[in-house]
């Protein structure tokens, strides 16, 4: 197998673990949870084909939704994000050229994109979570802060997660 294969196979372990043993543990406020291992999804490359982008994001949340014992929540939010990430990729990352990008990070796209693509994505993804979860709108306050203050906690995680392991590549 290739290089940035095994790469992404080891990412995956490293948020999944992190994420069940550190993160789910993890909880400020009552309205953060920080869900990192999201990030496997958003870094995998922009030339993946869509129906192996859904099986791997859908695998992604059932695996936490059967270590966390959490009903579909986690799988349907990350269906949802890979559906998104289809549509956004191409629009924020490569801005509609056809660029591949292996591994998309803070040091592979302009940081102002990444970090808009993680806002949007990381989003969707706890907009999705927090409405299932709840699955009415008499708390729809509630959703839209623990959204807010989710994404905002998991989007600067996954940018000190980048520029703490991955390596600046050279141009």
């Amino acid at each position: 197998m290739s290089k940035l294969v095994w790469r992404n196979i080891g990412r995956f372990i490293l948020l999944m673990l992190f994420q069940l043993f550190v993160l789910n543990n993890v909880y400020l406020g009552g309205y953060v949870m920080p869900m990192l291992y999201v990030l496997f999804i958003m870094m995998l490359p922009t030339d993946i084909k869509r129906i192996p982008l859904l099986l791997i994001a859908f695998g992604c949340g059932l695996i936490i939704d059967i270590m966390s014992n959490a009903l579909g929540f986690h799988t349907l939010a990350c269906t949802i994000v890979a559906m998104m990430r289809i549509w956004f990729a191409n629009r924020i990352l490569t801005r509609n050229e056809p660029v591949v990008i292996d591994t998309p990070s803070v040091f592979s796209v302009t940081p102002q994109y990444f970090v808009s693509y993680l806002l949007i994505l990381f989003g969707g993804f706890y907009l999705v979570f927090y409405a299932t979860e709840l699955f009415d709108f008499r708390g729809l306050g509630g959703v839209l802060l623990s959204t807010l203050c989710s994404t905002v906690v998991s989007t600067l995680l996954a940018v000190l997660y980048q520029v703490l392991f991955l390596r600046k590549e050279e141009p």
